[in-house]
């Protein structure tokens, strides 16, 4: 039997499959590693952390596999898009890595704008410029770190930096490299246009390469620390989205994922690059063979779960906190919540949006917060869904995967939210599964992606629409999405209260 690992790289923490030829995960490791926030809209990690972290992952990994390391034909990567790790001309890191959530970028979007136009923008990258993308991260160190930029020579993101420390070969791909604002997405190459009017070196920019394209091997310095074999072949990988994708079986048109992990994101397959959104929703390169997906996400989505369990039930399991929600009627008893815990991107690129529990009174108990969280969680995807739909796509099917595929009353939730199919994968791994799935596509196991899907995925449950609580919630979506509207100014205001 032969074998591929998938590595996801996540914001948490490194998680590793070991996944075999008929799709089967026989060994899994998760590393996590910790998350640096100086202030408010900061958020940072020191990329030696990812690398350690992998290593002592992949040392776990071979030391209980009872079968023959040479067996491990390939490895990939998924991994956290936007975050920016600037190398110097040895490669060495600059500074810590400026994560995809970090939103301390609101004035370099502001000079995006000023110096490419709006309309110039979306034409080239199909994205507008939100603080969480690596272009406006770029210039803040260039503004704000001039001694530390001037040392840069390249540009890499997280996994990125993560396989050249593995392999020794520098390179991005292009479902990371379309999240960066400086990928011109239909052409598939770096755009010096973009680059000449923000006062960039396009020699910035790294070698890009395919997802599925074979970058080298693993160094014999990682063979003799993990013990896997030195002929262990390495593919690029994907964005953790895009390998997210893959791994729950988005690969033609009409189908629609929804994976719900620290952040929230409703994701759907695209033919071409040329549907128009209008910059609504994100456009990025698939990590498939020439085709796209859109996707609108929701920052602080299974954060605003985990938040809320660290405050209100730190020492409950996730478990007991949700036992009691399929006792709480649709609507949570008249109670709203908005995940703007961190600000929010879609439909709202809003760095300076913050939360609400809108309609409490002395008769909610903690059960209905709880069921609020996660209704209010599912209305804000919900709004991607809802502008994919007003733009002529037909969503009668969501596969669900991450934090929000673990509860079958959350699934019923998303289900009555969606007005959808929710289905659940029998085992579900996320980006790791779609990780390994390039690798077993690149190693020749399959044809194409699709063949492997259906190799590796099976469905588990089916969640259908109530009719009674599709109307319920369709009524409530159209309250939920006035709280915004209502809140803007009062957030606005409070700025400059916040430490």
């Amino acid at each position: 039997m032969k074998y591929v690992i998938g590595i996801d790289l996540g914001t948490s923490a490194v998680k590793i499959v070991l996944v075999n030829q008929t799709g089967t995960v026989v060994q899994e490791v998760s590393r996590p590693y910790p998350l640096f926030q100086e202030k408010a809209g900061y958020s940072e990690q020191n990329p030696q952390d990812w690398v350690d972290q992998t290593v002592a992952g992949l040392s776990d990994l071979i030391h209980g596999f009872d079968g023959n390391q040479n067996d491990i034909e390939g490895i990939s990567f998924s991994g956290q898009m936007h975050g920016l790790v600037l190398l110097d001309q040895n490669h060495e890191v600059l500074r810590n890595a400026i994560l995809w959530n970090d939103t301390r970028t609101t004035a370099e979007c502001k000079e995006i704008y000023e110096a490419v136009g709006e309309e110039r923008l979306l034409a080239i990258t199909k994205n507008p410029a939100l603080e969480g993308f690596t272009l406006p991260k770029i210039l803040w160190v260039k503004k704000h770190e001039p001694e530390i930029f001037a040392k840069a020579a390249v540009f890499l993101l997280p996994k990125d930096y993560l396989r050249l420390k593995l392999t020794g070969k520098l390179h991005m791909e292009y479902s990371d490299a379309s999240g960066t604002l400086l990928l011109d997405v239909g052409r598939k190459a770096w755009s010096r246009e973009i680059c000449d009017l923000l006062g960039l070196d396009v020699g910035l920019c790294p070698p890009l390469v395919e997802s599925f394209a074979e970058v080298g091997n693993i160094t014999a310095e990682l063979a003799e620390q993990t013990g896997l074999s030195g002929a262990t072949r390495v593919f690029a990988g994907g964005a953790d989205n895009a390998c997210g994708a893959i791994g729950a079986g988005i690969l033609e048109d009409g189908k629609t994922l929804c994976s719900i992990g620290t952040s929230g994101v409703v994701l759907s397959y695209e033919e071409s690059a040329d549907k128009e959104f209008q910059g609504k929703v994100h456009y990025f390169n698939h990590s498939a063979p020439d085709v796209f997906y859109t996707m609108g996400v929701t920052l602080a989505a299974g954060f605003s779960l985990s938040w809320f369990k660290d405050v209100f039930a730190k020492n409950e399991s996730f478990e007991e906190l949700l036992g009691d929600v399929a006792s709480v009627r649709p609507g949570s008893n008249g109670l709203l919540f908005t995940p703007y815990l961190a600000g929010e991107r879609t439909p709202h690129a809003d760095a300076a949006i913050r939360g609400s529990f809108i309609g409490m009174d002395g008769s909610h108990e903690r059960k209905d917060f709880v069921r609020a969280v996660l209704e209010g969680i599912t209305f804000s995807l919900n709004e991607s869904i809802e502008i994919f739909r007003e733009c002529g796509k037909s969503i009668d099917t969501v596969v669900s995967i991450g934090g929000g595929a673990k509860n079958p009353d959350w699934l019923q939730i998303q289900a009555d939210i969606f007005n959808a199919k929710i289905v659940k994968l029998s085992s579900e791994q996320g980006p790791a599964m779609g990780a390994a799935m390039l690798a077993a596509y690149g190693c020749g196991w399959f044809e194409s992606l699709t063949e492997c899907a259906n190799q590796f995925l099976q469905e588990d449950k089916v969640f259908n629409p109530h009719p009674e609580n599709v109307a319920t919630y369709r009524e409530l979506f159209d309250i939920y999405k006035e709280i915004y509207k209502q809140t803007k100014g009062l957030n606005n205001r409070l700025v400059k209260f916040r430490h």
